[in-house]
């Protein structure tokens, strides 16, 4: 079966990770759809050139500079070295965007007190396109980069890429990173919560269980639980077995 796998830029920016990551991935039986981050990258790109970085709640805020210094990173460096990556353990794959055939289209982010800048929101997913792809053998690995429309490319979180186009494929969704799962205690690798049912995340973040880059994973993984995605965070290691936390409804 087609998965959607996403991984991080922690995973990203460590060899041994990423290596793991793309041995499973070869592994696979079936073309999937790769969504990868790289904020590590991208902020010590912005770092060394001088340009100031926002996070909030895990989403960068992303001024026209750092659409610049994103769009290199994610959708030329990381993008193109998975690839590159890929077709070395022989798996017939393309790199792209959401600009890209039109893949997915996003509205610019408004909120009441917060300028996010050129940061979007998904509106759709291009189904055809993506079976279409997947249909002719390719996997796809995708960069967190959308588009209006209208020419303007966005900075779209990686987390929530990933759970709107395992909804629109109606696939599982793997969220692969460095931890085992969801963790009880950040300080306890082997705090896993075997099972997080959705209506329990607020809670979990009002106590601080959820903090900083967990909050869109685990809020996209409960939108994708609830639209009836398999939902599984997991550890690179664990690719392609059961372990880690699962997301219920």
């Amino acid at each position: 079966m087609t998965r959607v796998i996403k991984i991080g830029g922690a995973v990203v920016d460590d060899e041994v990770m990423l290596s793991t990551v793309l041995d499973r991935c070869a592994m696979m039986d079936r073309s999937f759809v790769l969504v990868h981050g790289g904020g590590k990258i991208a902020t010590k790109l912005a770092r060394d050139l001088g340009v100031e970085q926002t996070m909030i709640d895990g989403r960068r805020v992303t001024d026209a500079d750092t659409l610049r210094i994103v769009t290199m990173v994610y959708g030329g460096l990381i993008n193109k070295n998975i690839v590159a990556k890929l077709q070395a353990r022989s798996v017939q794959c393309i790199g792209l965007t959401g600009a890209d055939a039109n893949l997915i289209r996003s509205h610019q982010r408004t909120h009441q007190t917060i300028d996010y800048g050129f940061v979007g929101d998904v509106d759709t997913v291009n189904i055809d396109a993506l079976t279409a792809l997947l249909g002719a053998g390719f996997s796809i690995v995708l960069a967190p980069l959308t588009h209006d429309g209208n020419g303007q490319l966005l900075n779209t979180n990686a987390d929530t890429i990933a759970s709107k186009v395992a909804i629109a494929l109606a696939v599982p969704l793997l969220y692969v990173f460095e931890h085992h799962g969801v963790l009880r205690s950040v300080e306890d690798p082997t705090s896993v919560i075997p099972v997080v049912h959705v209506n329990d995340i607020p809670m979990l973040i009002a106590d601080g269980t959820i903090v900083a880059g967990m909050v869109p994973k685990i809020t996209n993984a409960a939108e994708a639980a609830r639209a009836g995605i398999n939902v599984l965070i997991q550890h690179v290691s664990a690719l392609g077995t059961e372990e880690g936390t699962l997301i219920k409804c």
